[in-house]
């Protein structure tokens, strides 16, 4: 079966003095939307420059909904194979 699909990212991000969070929301993948969160934190030392502390937020929440996205696909595989999945699991 050939096609293109299409999911959908949304990534929020919300300031509150020297903390930064980001929710990152993906959509369209079969079953209910995976939600990754992260977030940021200013060192009162450290110059305030809040484009890092967005990226920061921004890759943490990304890189806990890819977790999310791994531990699903691999739950798929063992529902199909009815064996254990070990290497996708992060």
């Amino acid at each position: 079966m050939t096609g293109t699909k299409s999911w959908q990212a949304q990534i929020d991000i919300t300031e509150t003095d020297s903390e930064v969070t980001a929710e990152a929301r993906l959509s369209g993948a079969n079953g209910a939307p995976l939600v990754g969160s992260g977030t940021a934190l200013c060192n009162p030392a450290d110059e305030n420059v809040p484009a890092i502390g967005d990226e920061l937020a921004v890759a943490r929440a990304l890189s806990h909904l890819s977790h999310q996205l791994l531990n699903a696909a691999a739950d798929d595989i063992e529902a199909h194979t009815h064996k254990p999945v070990e290497r996708l699991r992060p």
